[in-house]
């Protein structure tokens, strides 16, 4: 139902006033984004977060050119697996195999590295608002970025499913980003974790118990003896085994034979 009258063109008083908030500044469209998020929401079974090998491109078709995926290397720092061409053209070459990071600023690296540990470790989404530094001959683009994590072939959340918009690359040089706005969402359904009971439950596991996953155990480390004390004690070990020997020994048992009495002998010669 419609209120409110037209006027003849077919258009309300006012309607060319109203800005859309699902795009930039500069009139693109965030429909990306927010196709991505939806296709990596309905593979979600339940409440987990889906893997990587459930990933079809054949789902993400119309926007593969900004998509990519990248997997978790070390704490804060991941590498792109798969990148779509728009990234290649947006870095000025073939970003693959290449850290995230090589897309932003050395100022940026390090909100862009938190961010990262933050979405493995809850998991969360992170949705980062971006913009390149103005030169001479041109001003600041903005892009957006959207990253949702993913599960390897193992279970753990290593990888990401990220999607890439932006003004484009005219230069074909390239760019570096910084991160005006950065939004952590947590992954809706999944239970909030809780670090303190998690963290007295691993104080008071044993130290030699089976590591999950892995066949070797941990040994606990002992205080180490100095020469004197090993010393003593090899001094202690032969006192004991040359005792034992002795009791061992044949005849140990007996006493001695009592030493008779001196005495004189006559011999009598009648040659």
């Amino acid at each position: 139902m419609l209120f409110g009258g037209r006027n003849r063109h077919g258009h309300n008083p006012g309607e060319d006033k109203v800005i859309a908030m699902d795009r930039f500044r500069s009139g693109k469209s965030l429909s990306p984004i927010r196709q991505a998020e939806a296709y990596w929401a309905g593979l979600r079974n339940g409440a987990d977060v889906p893997f990587r090998s459930q990933i079809d491109p054949r789902g993400l078709e119309n926007i593969l050119s900004q998509t990519f995926i990248v997997e978790r290397i070390a704490p804060g720092i991941a590498r792109f697996r798969l990148a779509g061409q728009a990234l290649n053209e947006m870095a000025g070459l073939e970003v693959r195999g290449m850290p995230l990071s090589a897309f932003f600023t050395s100022a940026a690296r390090s909100q862009l590295s938190a961010s990262l540990e933050h979405m493995f470790d809850a998991p969360a989404i992170v949705e980062l608002t971006l913009n390149t530094e103005a030169t001479r001959l041109r001003g600041s683009q903005e892009a957006r970025m959207i990253l949702l994590p993913l599960r390897s072939d193992l279970g753990e959340v290593s990888r990401a499913l990220g999607v890439f918009v932006s003004d484009g690359n005219p230069s074909r040089t390239s760019q570096r980003f910084t991160i005006a706005a950065t939004e952590l969402r947590p992954v809706p359904g999944l239970p909030v974790q809780d670090e303190a009971p998690a963290k007295a439950a691993e104080d008071t596991k044993p130290v030699n118990a089976p590591n999950p996953g892995f066949a070797e155990t941990q040994s606990r480390f002992t205080t180490e003896r100095s020469i004197l004390d090993e010393a003593r004690a090899l001094v202690d070990r032969q006192r004991s085994r040359l005792s034992a020997q002795e009791k061992s020994a044949p005849g140990a048992d007996k006493k001695p034979a009592a030493k008779k009495a001196p005495h004189l002998r006559l011999v009598v010669s009648r040659d």
